[in-house]
């Protein structure tokens, strides 16, 4: 793992905020160069630098427009990792990855379907704004092993539970993970009433799980 520091970080970040994705790319292709983990690029400066910049715009320090920049040119990095995220050994698990309908911050969601295919799984994501009727449709299709919710903005979390309750009620053994930055807000009380659902807190988290087998239990 590579130690990076702040002043990349903040090289990154300015980057980032000035929509000079050529130099966003130079930094990220030279931690590639230096062997730093996905895990590390990926919470160290794809998120910190998304959280940060959404804090800037939360606070109307930059526009909609940067901050919409600032995202389009993280998942047009988070390609560079592809060869890698999809060269893994299959281990015969699926997942599906979406966000709720009306949820349009989906970077977060993207991450956790990388992590699922770093560690070995099938995904399926979905991205943003997954209508329930049509994500009810795709898990009777594909049948996966898992399903994880992005949750980003606090206001939807009972879309959030609606989406939940309508799942079990049709895939009641369906293991379901939820996470997001909306989680960073407020804390929710979803496991006391729903076993099948696990929070996760963060990525770092999610990979450890997987690793350690630790998902089913």
């Amino acid at each position: 793992m590579v130690i990076t520091g702040e002043i990349i970080y903040e090289d990154y970040k300015n980057a980032l905020l000035e929509g000079d994705k050529l130099k966003c790319k130079s930094i990220i292709d030279r931690l590639i160069a230096q062997e730093a983990d996905i895990l590390t690029v990926y919470q160290d400066f794809f998120q910190r630098s998304l959280y940060d910049i959404g804090e800037m715009w939360e606070k109307n320090e930059i526009s909609v427009a940067s901050e919409h920049l600032a995202t389009s040119i993280t998942g047009n990095l988070m390609t560079l990792f592809y060869p890698v995220i999809f060269s893994a050994e299959k281990k015969g698990y699926k997942a599906i990855i979406t966000c709720l309908a009306h949820e349009y911050h989906q970077i977060g969601a993207k991450m956790v379907a990388d992590i699922f295919e770093i560690e070995g799984w099938d995904t399926y994501f979905l991205g943003a704004n997954t209508p329930a009727k049509e994500l009810l449709r795709f898990i009777s299709e594909n049948e996966p092993d898992v399903l994880a919710i992005s949750l980003a903005i606090y206001s939807n979390y009972p879309r959030l539970m609606e989406l939940i309750k309508l799942v079990q009620e049709h895939y009641p053994d369906l293991l379901i993970m939820v996470g997001g930055q909306a989680f960073k807000r407020a804390t929710f009380d979803i496991l006391a009433d729903y076993p099948k659902v696990k929070y996760i807190s963060s990525i770092e988290q999610l990979q450890k799980i997987l690793n350690e087998k630790k998902l089913f239990s």
